[in-house]
């Protein structure tokens, strides 16, 4: 902490200032930017997020003015401390039924030249997240003619001060200082402040905040290696590729720690391939590669030839690490001539003879001393720590470059909400290859420490319906093509167990929602995320307890939409056409920015700079944000026809085949809409679909239940199976290629 800044703050009581800086000298690291764009003299309306009980402390010290605090009445009121600081510092008591009487005073504060700050979502986040704006700042603003200045300070959350985890006060002490950034944005005139402005500024400011965590410059394989080492007996992984076997944390660091050794002194180039299940020789593998100062190259070994061979090419690859169990597998599949069994690499590196010298350094050693031991680098922050291919599904893979400050951010902003603690069970079966397996069910139990069961493939579901019922799995992660199989296999009561399970990678139909409450009492929640961005963007979470009296209750889930975007991600919404920025709650294309959103593909500049805007990765999906920030994916850009001037979303046609036909996608989809070029029109939409439809039944009844004639497909074409991708999405280049031989 500077301490200028806490030399600024002589007119607050002595003792408060006291107990400020012993606060701040034991607990937190306070830094800050943009305190510059407080005026220095006259008054200023300052809004904040609201994250802990401190958070007042910490905005005081990163800013040159007194500030006097709007807090609630009803805090006030409960007496103790907080009575006491309330009235020391001066505080204005806000009351909903005083409201008028309440923005008098703030505003007479305002007028008379003092600096307030308000709490604009009016109460402390138990999610994490920023909650909805409330209005009434703006008034406040406009009465007394002062400016409007946005701050945001990030870090405090998992603090003891704050309500993370859903426990106030009782958590696990750190040993370290917290780190903690305050943002400031420039004023904003009166006449132009909104709630939509200010929620605008607050999620650009804790953007540029949470990029400042010194976390984030660390090496993705060291923060695995002093995770492992701090829970050496701990059961890391239970695999069940094929006799069950329980793996402890210091067996995956001793196997890692030998194998990557070897793979140092063999193998020259920079890439290796990995293709393997989800299992423990997967985290092994991609463990090892990293820490041998290589970059892991999982393979999506269920792609044509074609696209493995231009993946292979693409990265440089001449030695990949697999399973002589796979090669007999996968008989097609383009194995280069360096391709090695990975238990007789781990045998040429000596062994469980080479590992127990790690397995006693795990138990005896402090953990920071561990990633020295590896010969591992403090820092990794830009640096490359994986690659992943995108699925193909509309031309040639693209190698998308994952670094190690993109994992680890994707891992922080998700260990800051409710949906995977440390004490979940988490059932892995998503290929590595798949973006959500390579960093959730990958990395991502590594630095944090949840227990990962292990299956190989998601298209086995009465495996995993086993592996949740005998291991006791509490969360459940996939695509709706892999979640609908496993509801329906499983008998009420064997998911018992599952307290949370999110859907991912494409749209969660309504029916499956409704089947698996109703059969298992198991409400599905869903997420957002592309390749580019680590993956994770959004997710709905689990409503958060009351944890005090005077706690209001808090939404965490919306049903229809893919959540609140992660804590440090920032978004905009502007027209597809143009770019031209709309309001949040209009529907347009989205742009992201954060510290989870990659950096470019690699070796292709041209597709790199199409994918970004001013700085702002363009996603290609449509959606909107309501009032609360949750987020609704409406269809993407690409899954659109121009037919005689009108954009015809093929996924609002699709829903409603389904809905007007009662479709129901037991096993996987049975329809898809694509588009195929018209002389015409400029484009005819074309229906591929497994289910007994016609052209007669499609133009009888969608105009009936509502759909525009422009809208209903001209073609139909009936198909044995709707192609889909290893990753569970659906194979639009399969499908466009079927659509254009075939109308």
């Amino acid at each position: 902490m500077d301490r200028s800044l806490l030399r600024r703050h002589s007119q607050l009581p002595w003792i408060l200032e006291l107990i400020c800086r012993a606060i701040v000298a034991c607990l937190y690291r306070v830094r800050t930017r943009g305190w510059e764009h407080v005026p220095a003299t006259g008054g200023v309306l300052i809004v904040a997020n609201h994250l802990s009980y401190v958070d007042p402390i910490l905005i005081q010290l990163a800013c040159r003015r007194r500030l006097r605090f709007v807090g609630s009445e009803e805090v006030r009121r409960s007496g103790g401390f907080l009575d006491w600081a309330f009235r020391m510092s001066g505080a204005i008591p806000i009351a909903p039924h005083q409201a008028l009487e309440s923005t008098r005073r703030i505003t007479v504060a305002l007028e008379t030249g003092e600096a307030v700050c308000v709490f604009v979502e009016g109460q402390i986040s138990r999610t994490g997240q920023l909650l909805a704006v409330r209005r009434g700042f703006e008034l406040m603003a406009r009465r007394a003619r002062v400016p409007v200045v946005a701050a945001y300070h990030d870090g405090i959350w998992g603090s003891i001060f704050s309500v993370s985890g859903n426990r106030l006060f009782f958590k696990r002490p750190r040993l370290t200082l917290t780190d903690v950034f305050v943002a400031w944005a420039p004023p904003i005139p009166p006449e132009e402040a909104s709630p939509e402005r200010v929620r605008t500024n607050l999620l650009d400011l804790g953007c540029a905040a949470f990029e400042e965590r010194p976390a984030l410059r660390r090496h993705l394989a060291s923060e695995c290696v002093r995770s492992l080492a701090r829970r050496p007996g701990q059961i890391a992984i239970v695999d069940r590729t094929a006799d069950r076997r329980e793996i402890k944390a210091a067996q995956v660091l001793a196997a890692a720690a030998a194998l990557s050794r070897h793979l140092r002194r063999t193998v020259a180039e920079r890439r290796v391939g990995i293709v393997l299940p989800p299992g423990g020789g997967s985290t092994i593998a991609n463990l090892a590669v990293l820490s041998a100062g290589k970059v892991p190259v999982n393979l999506n070994f269920t792609a044509g030839k074609a696209a493995i061979e231009a993946s292979l090419r693409i990265a440089g690859i001449r030695t990949v690490i697999s399973a002589k169990a796979m090669q007999d597998k996968l008989p097609l599949f383009p194995w280069p001539e360096r391709t090695v069994d990975l238990r007789d690499e781990i045998a040429r590196a000596g062994g469980k003879r080479a590992m127990l010298p790690w397995l006693l350094a795990a138990w005896l050693l402090p953990n920071q001393a561990l990633p020295r031991l590896f010969g591992l680098p403090r820092t990794g922050d830009r640096e490359e720590a994986g690659l992943l291919f995108t699925s193909g599904s509309s031309g040639e893979p693209k190698g998308v470059v994952l670094t190690h400050r993109n994992i680890l951010a994707n891992s922080t902003q998700l260990s800051s909400l409710s949906v995977l603690p440390d004490t979940a069970t988490l059932l892995a079966c998503l290929p590595i290859f798949h973006s959500f397996g390579f960093t959730i069910t990958l990395w991502y139990p590594l630095i944090w420490g949840c227990r990962v069961v292990t299956v190989p493939s998601p298209l086995e579901p009465r495996r995993i319906v086993d592996a949740i019922r005998d291991e006791q799995a509490t969360v459940l992660v996939g695509a709706p093509t892999f979640l609908r199989p496993i509801f329906k296999k499983a008998e009420p009561g064997e998911l018992r167990t599952i307290d949370l399970v999110v859907s991912g990678a494409e749209r969660l139909p309504r029916d499956l929602y409704e089947a698996t409450l109703e059969k298992h009492h198991i409400e599905i929640l869903q997420g957002y995320g592309l390749t580019e961005t680590s993956p994770v963007t959004s997710v709905n979470q689990p409503h958060p307890p009351l944890l005090t009296r005077t706690s209001e209750p808090q939404v965490g889930k919306r049903l229809g939409s893919v959540g609140r975007l992660l804590p440090g991600m920032t978004a905009r919404i502007v027209d597809p056409d143009t770019f031209a920025e709309r309001p949040f709650s209009e529907q347009g294309m989205i742009l992201l920015r954060g510290a989870n959103v990659f950096g470019g593909y690699l070796d292709d500049p041209e597709k790199t700079s199409t994918s970004f805007r001013d700085g702002w990765f363009v996603t290609g999906d449509l959606g909107r944000f309501d009032d609360d920030g949750f987020l609704s994916i409406e269809g993407r850009l690409s899954r659109f026809s121009k037919i005689g001037g009108e954009m015809v979303p093929h996924g609002t046609v699709e829903q409603a085949i389904a809905d007007t036909f009662k479709l129901e996608q037991n096993d996987g989809p049975q329809i898809v809409v694509t588009g195929v070029p018209d002389a015409q029109k400029g484009e005819s939409l074309v229906l591929l679909t497994s289910a007994d439809l016609t052209t007669d039944l499609l133009r009888e009844r969608l105009p009936a239940a509502g759909l525009p004639a422009l809208w209903v497909p001209r073609i139909v074409v009936r198909v044995e199976k709707i192609p889909v991708l290893g990753s569970g999405k659906l194979d639009l280049k399969a499908c466009q290629r079927i659509a254009a031989n075939k109308a």
